[in-house]
C-alpha cells in the first residue's frame, strides 16, 4: 500500500495504540482512560490547543501550519469515534477486551490510531497554511456525541469550515477506499408503539379485547409498506425488533408494547414512513376496539456528503491507493452514522477504508486491521496538507 515517506515506524506504534484500547473498551460518553490518552498523546505532540470535555468527553486538537502562503484562515477538521460496543469479545486476541461485556466491535480503537498517527506526523511537519482540527468524538454508537459536541459549540468554538470522516469497511479490500456523493448512509428513528386492550381469562377471549393480536397485526401490516407502499427505487427498511407483553399462559394481558426501527435515505420517504406507520397503528387499534399510540424517537439524519468535497476526498484516496483502488459510486448503506449531525453543520464527506476479510460490525469477532493504519494515516495527513495548501 503506498503511504506518506517514513510513516511505517510511526504507524507501528499506531498499531500499539490501537491494541491497548482494544483492550480496554469504553462505552458512550463515559470515556476517562480513553480520552485521557488521547488528550496526553496530542500534547505530546506539541499541538497549539487540546480542548477536553467538549460533549462531555469529546477531545478536540488543533494545529497550524507554518506556511504563510495560501489560505491562512481556512479551517478543516477531521474525526475519528472513540466508543466500543457493549458486546462480550470472542476473538481469543492476545488483546483481546479486559472488561468483560465490552469490546470494540466497529473498529473505533483504529479510527483513533489513526487520526493520532496523522496528528502527530502533521504537527511536526505543519507543511501547510491554514488550521488543522483534529475531532476525537464520544458516543457515536447510538448516543448522538456529534450532536453533543456540535452543542457545546465545536464549529463555532474552533471556526472550522470543512468535516471530513473515514471509517473502517469489513469485506472490502484493504488498501482501497469507497465513497459517494449525496446520500451514503440512512437515517434512523426508533419507534415506540403502546397499545392498550382489556385483559381477561385465556379461556374467554370473546369478552377481552387481545392487544396481543392487534400488535400481531400491525407488525404484519408494517412489514408491508416497504413491500408494497414504498417506491422499489427508494431505499427503506422498517424492522420491529421487540415484542412484550403478557406474564402467563392463561390470560390475555391488557396492554402489549412494541419496538422498532425505521430507516430511509430521503426526508421524503422518512416522512412517509412516519404518515403510514401512524395509519396503521391507529386503523389497526380502532378496528380491534383497542387504543394504540406511536411514539417516535429521532436517532440520527441521513449521513449526506457534500458533491464538491466528495470529489477531493476521491482524489486525495486515489493519490494515496492509486486509481483502480477507489471506489466513487460505493452503493448506500441502511445504517447509521451521527458524523450526519457534523454534515448538515458544515461541507464535508465521510469515506469508508478497506478492512479485508473478517467478521463485520458490531459482531463478536470482529477486529479492526493493523494493516490499514498506513494508509489512513496517510489519506489523513495529505487530505490536511491539500485542503490546507
Amino acid at each position: 500500500m503506498p503511504i506518506v515517506d517514513d510513516l511505517a515506524d510511526l504507524c507501528a506504534e499506531a498499531s500499539a495504540w490501537r491494541r491497548d484500547l482494544h483492550a480496554h473498551p469504553e462505552l458512550l460518553y463515559d470515556l476517562p482512560r480513553t480520552a485521557n490518552i488521547v488528550a496526553r498523546q496530542l500534547e505530546s505532540f506539541g499541538c497549539d490547543r487540546v480542548v477536553t470535555g467538549m460533549g462531555q468527553s469529546g477531545v478536540v486538537g488543533v494545529i497550524r501550519g507554518r506556511q504563510r502562503s495560501g489560505n491562512v484562515s481556512k479551517v478543516i477538521a477531521m474525526r475519528a469515534d472513540m466508543d466500543a460496543l457493549p458486546i462480550a469479545e470472542a476473538t481469543g486476541l492476545k488483546y483481546q477486551s479486559v472488561t468483560p461485556g465490552r469490546m470494540h466491535a466497529c473498529g473505533h480503537d483504529g479510527h483513533t490510531a489513526m487520526l493520532l498517527a496523522a496528528a502527530r506526523r502533521l504537527a511536526e511537519t505543519r507543511n501547510f497554511s491554514g488550521t488543522a482540527v483534529m475531532i476525537f468524538q464520544p458516543a457515536e454508537e447510538g448516543g448522538a456525541g456529534a450532536k453533543a459536541m456540535l452543542d457545546d459549540g465545536l464549529m463555532e468554538e474552533f471556526g472550522i469550515q470543512e468535516v471530513y470522516g473515514m471509517h473502517n469497511l469489513p469485506g472490502m479490500e484493504a488498501g482501497t477506499f469507497g465513497l459517494r456523493a449525496g446520500p451514503a448512509m440512512a437515517c434512523a428513528d426508533k419507534f415506540r408503539i403502546d397499545i392498550h386492550g382489556v385483559g381477561g381469562h385465556g379461556a374467554w377471549p370473546h369478552i377481552a379485547i387481545d392487544p396481543l393480536l392487534v400488535g400481531a397485526h400491525i407488525v404484519t401490516l408494517c412489514q408491508a409498506i416497504v413491500a408494497r407502499n414504498v417506491d422499489p427505487l427508494e431505499s427503506a427498511v422498517v424492522s420491529i425488533t421487540m415484542f412484550h407483553g403478557g406474564d402467563t399462559i392463561n390470560a390475555i394481558p391488557n396492554s402489549v408494547h412494541l419496538q422498532g426501527t425505521a430507516r430511509s435515505l430521503t426526508a421524503a420517504t422518512r416522512e412517509f414512513l412516519h404518515k403510514r406507520m401512524a395509519e396503521i397503528v391507529e386503523g389497526t387499534a380502532t378496528l380491534h376496539g383497542a387504543k394504540a399510540q406511536l411514539t417516535w424517537l429521532p436517532v440520527y439524519p441521513v449521513t449526506f456528503n457534500h458533491p464538491e468535497q466528495t470529489t477531493f476526498a476521491a482524489s486525495v484516496a486515489r493519490e494515496i491507493a492509486g486509481d483502480t483502488k477507489v471506489t466513487v459510486d460505493l452503493a448506500p448503506m441502511m445504517s447509521t452514522e451521527d458524523f450526519s449531525f457534523l454534515l448538515e453543520a458544515r461541507p464535508g464527506a465521510y469515506i469508508f477504508i478497506g478492512n479485508g476479510p473478517g467478521a463485520g460490525w458490531h459482531h463478536p469477532a470482529y477486529d479492526f486491521n493493523d494493516q490499514v493504519i498506513p494508509l489512513g494515516a496517510s489519506y489523513w495527513i495529505r487530505l490536511a496538507e491539500r485542503a490546507l495548501a
